[in-house]
């Protein structure tokens, strides 16, 4: 009868023992915490990167100038090992360099929006009287076949706008952190049914493909957002020389709805556009960036941290992911910067190509780590203990995912206790993908993504035109750089690497993965 006590005993006996293995260097941590925010520069590691850099499309200019200044910069801070690695093929490059968008008829008004990506240009100004053709089905194309050529054409029906009723922003409370570290109930069979994503896929191919058939002079979308916010991302593809898409743009909701109302009073409208945009494919290929902190005792053996580079062209990149960037920058001058004698090598990475797919991260891997697709395995493969991911905006750290990695879990949450008063304390089992973490899990490395308040992201920044410098939070950006530092020390200092999960199986590549991008407006 006094087995089962004896035995929960002896567990949290085992577990006491673990914890005290893995008690974090206070010491060192206050002197990161006392830098982090003392002596932050992680604000002006973001101004260059957005007002001075930014966007930085993957495979531009602007992409190139901003890497080149991480590793100028990273240099002075006397990171070693600095490189702008290539990795390739990536693709066309594509950026612009005037928009101009007005209402003339009935009324002058500029109007908000920007071009999508890999679109073309307008070839000097174009004003006309728009067309509303919005394209929903197959029938579309017969009712609007051999009358749009040269007009300015309006793909979408108007949008009903509703007042904003919930916050923009969300930062978890005490009960939204103990939910996201509870394990999540397994879901419920899908019964009801749903257009497939491939057919989506197919049919705004479809669209596509009708459109430059019939050549009208812009086109025009309505972006996803309200109050002047544009959410857009691209209209063509980076790969394929014959598929410049037409010059095409997204325009805020508002502005959209009304020129659509005006058409539907039958008022004329006058529209004037006035696009140049350029491609790039001298080089298709594409560069991280990297750099590193020797170790000391194991400097063969690496700890990683990260974030992705590259951004949309709608802002400038900020929330999206400069924050990110300028934290995981932040964090390598305050290591370099405190002198801190870790046993094992602290590598940066800033990934390109992570907006179409996570490319950057996962050329890196293949060279470096080992191939996903037939799970044969390079000697560095041994070396990484872990990899730090930050891309959730600029909300401070609040937890992090252990992509079911359970072994890790009393580590963390030992790692996790002198930030509690930072508000930093979930430790949860449950994953999270869409960012340059997962390819290191898909080749049985230990990788973590932090888990982030979730500040104006999904309602204002995430790939629009605000996603700019004014929406970063410093408060949260320093917290952020000084837990990231912390988990990089301890790693660095941990006596073993840290635990992995079994070797997952080959993952064979789907033709589609990684190939083109089709038309979307959002």
């Amino acid at each position: 009868m006094f087995q089962p006590k004896l035995l929960f005993g002896i567990a949290a006996g085992m577990t006491c023992v673990l914890l005290a293995d893995e008690r974090p260097d206070l010491y060192a941590i206050n002197r990161i915490k006392t830098e982090a925010f003392e002596n932050s520069n992680v604000m002006d590691h973001a101004f260059y990167l957005t007002d001075v850099y930014g966007p930085r499309l993957t495979n531009t200019p602007e992409y190139k100038t901003a890497a080149e200044w991480v590793a100028k910069r990273l240099n002075e801070y006397g990171i070693s090992n600095v490189a702008l690695e290539k990795w390739g093929p990536y693709g066309r490059g594509w950026s612009y360099s005037k928009f101009s968008a007005n209402m003339l008829e009935p009324r002058y008004a500029p109007l908000i929006g920007f071009p999508l990506a890999w679109s073309k240009g307008t070839d000097g100004p174009v004003s006309g009287e728009p067309v509303l053709a919005p394209i929903k089905t197959e029938a579309d194309f017969a009712k609007w076949r051999g009358k749009l050529r040269g007009k300015i054409v309006l793909t979408d029906a108007a949008r009903e706008l509703l007042p904003l009723t919930i916050p923009p922003s969300k930062r978890f409370s005490d009960a939204d952190l103990t939910t996201e570290a509870s394990a999540p109930e397994l879901a419920a069979p899908v019964t009801a049914t749903r257009p497939l994503a491939g057919e989506i896929t197919r049919f705004r191919s479809n669209v596509r493909q009708f459109l430059i058939e019939e050549q009208p002079s812009v086109v025009v979308q309505i972006g996803r957002g309200d109050g002047g916010t544009v959410f857009a991302q691209y209209a063509g593809t980076r790969v394929m020389k014959d598929a410049v898409a037409l010059p095409t743009v997204a325009l805020t909701a508002e502005h959209y709805n009304r020129i659509v109302r005006l058409i539907e009073h039958k008022i004329p409208v006058k529209l004037e556009f006035d696009i140049k945009t350029a491609l790039y494919e001298d080089s298709l290929d594409s560069m991280n960036i990297i750099g590193e902190i020797p170790g000391v005792k194991k400097k063969d053996e690496i700890v990683m941290i990260g974030a992705h580079f590259d951004s949309w062209q709608g802002g400038t990149g900020a929330t999206d992911n400069a924050s990110g960037s300028a934290v995981a920058i932040e964090v390598m001058r305050i290591l370099k910067t405190l002198d801190l004698k870790m046993d094992r090598t602290v590598r940066i990475a800033l990934w390109s190509g992570e907006e179409s797919g996570s490319l950057g991260s996962k050329a890196y891997i293949k060279r470096h780590f080992g191939d996903p697709e037939t799970m044969k395995l390079l000697p560095e493969h041994a070396k990484l203990s872990a990899y730090y991911n930050l891309d959730n905006g600029t909300g401070k750290i609040r937890g992090i995912y252990l992509q079911g990695n359970d072994m890790v879990r009393p580590i963390f949450e030992a790692w996790f206790a002198p930030f509690k008063d930072l508000g930093a304390t979930a430790v949860t089992i449950r994953n999270t993908g869409s960012t340059d973490h997962v390819p290191f899990n898909n080749v049985g490395l230990p990788g973590f993504e932090f888990m982030q308040d979730q500040i104006e992201y999904s309602t204002r920044t995430h790939h629009s035109n605000m996603d700019v410098y004014d929406r970063l939070q410093k408060g949260d950006l320093m917290q952020a750089a000084a837990v990231m530092a912390a988990f990089a020390y301890q790693t660095a200092m941990r006596e073993e690497m840290l635990p992995r999960k079994p070797l997952p199986k080959p993952r064979p590549a789907r033709p589609e993965d990684g190939k083109k991008l089709m038309t979307s407006a959002e």
